[in-house]
């Protein structure tokens, strides 16, 4: 199971269980219960019991993603989740589209940090290794930076940044 699929919480799968059933029901009981018209084909009953269904679950695997990812990335869980509630799916297309990259807290002084940066903007920790001539990324375990060929031991970078090198 991949790491996204893990943030879809257990009432959320559960939810989207019981919509799928309340689907089923419809489709299967409510339906060929009114005498007011035909009975719709059997291929597009079924065809129209799965798709509405699917829907139907997928809007509340959504909205349990939603509830767990955007704390990931410091966004507003309760914003979102009333944004993907909107019908019509167009509140997940803007979650998706919107939504900002994962962060993570620094070692230092616990602010949250974009995973795709070097230093601590409120500490100045250093978070990851980079290079001390391009500032692009390196591997701890590089000799010298792939961008500009700079000798990284020159750097001097903190000792638990070089921790897996030596």
């Amino acid at each position: 199971m991949n790491e996204d699929a893990r943030l879809i919480p257990v009432w959320s799968m559960v939810a989207a269980g019981i919509a799928f059933a309340v689907v089923e029901y419809y489709w299967w009981v409510v339906v060929p219960a009114q005498r007011h018209h035909p009975p719709p084909p059997l291929g597009l009953r079924i065809y129209f019991d799965l798709s509405w269904g699917l829907l139907a679950a997928l809007y509340f695997l959504m909205i349990g993603y939603v509830s767990k990812d955007a704390p990931r990335r410091s966004m507003s869980t309760r914003f979102w989740i009333i944004i993907c509630a909107l019908p019509g799916g167009i509140g997940a297309v803007l979650y998706f589209l919107l939504r900002l990259p994962i962060t993570s807290l620094c070692a230092s002084c616990g602010t949250h940090v974009q995973n795709e940066f070097h230093f601590c903007p409120q500490c100045c920790y250093q978070l990851t290794a980079s290079c001390g001539n391009c500032f692009r990324s390196v591997r701890i375990t590089d000799q010298f930076c792939t961008r500009c060929g700079h000798e990284l031991a020159e750097d001097h970078m903190p000792a638990r940044l070089r921790a897996i090198a030596d």
